[in-house]
């Protein structure tokens, strides 16, 4: 079992009973899975580009990524319906909690001038989002073959249908939130 997995029964858990003040252990919030997108516009013009950043993906996420393709044509972007424009990855389970963990841990202080994630990115429905402007924050990329910076979303999807009740789930698991 991965160690956030392990610490949201133990402790978490407990916590959100009493901050919460519910018995039940299913009415609290839970984080169901975890998205990774990184939107690749410049493979239109370079095919490689994509090829790269779903390998970098999959190494960062331990899951082979699925190639998202445009559901619209833009003229203005010259992109045309089902071009391959990015790479996605659901996390669940095992996956998930690693994930997190090397998230929380690992590629989130190794950003230049971090100072705290946003914590006003909730979306009204008890999901948040958050951006990273580069790969190159996660040990697993090599830097020395990184050709381009390329970055990601990243959004954490919970049970709740509460930002506030999400917020104390992300906070209990260590999400560096900054003072507003």
């Amino acid at each position: 079992m991965a160690r956030l997995q392990e610490r949201y029964k133990k402790e978490i858990v407990p916590q959100l009973k009493k901050k919460l003040g519910r018995t039940n252990e299913l009415s609290l919030p839970r984080l169901q899975k975890i998205v990774v997108n990184m939107g690749v516009g410049k493979a239109l013009q370079d095919k490689n580009r994509l090829e790269q950043a779903a390998e970098q993906l999959a190494q960062i996420t331990g899951q082979r990524p699925q190639i998202t393709k445009a559901k619209k044509a833009v003229s203005g972007f010259r992109l045309r319906e089902n071009n391959p424009i990015g790479a996605r990855v659901t996390l669940r389970g095992r996956r998930m909690y690693e994930f997190l963990y090397r998230l929380i841990s690992i590629a989130l202080p190794r950003i230049r001038d971090f100072r705290g994630v946003n914590p006003k990115s909730f979306d009204g429905n008890g999901n948040y989002s958050l951006g990273l402007t580069e790969q190159q924050v996660f040990p697993e990329i090599d830097p020395d073959k990184i050709n381009f910076t390329q970055g990601m979303d990243v959004t954490f999807v919970t049970s709740t249908r509460n930002d506030d009740e999400a917020r104390e789930l992300l906070r209990g698991f260590g999400m560096p939130f900054r003072e507003s």
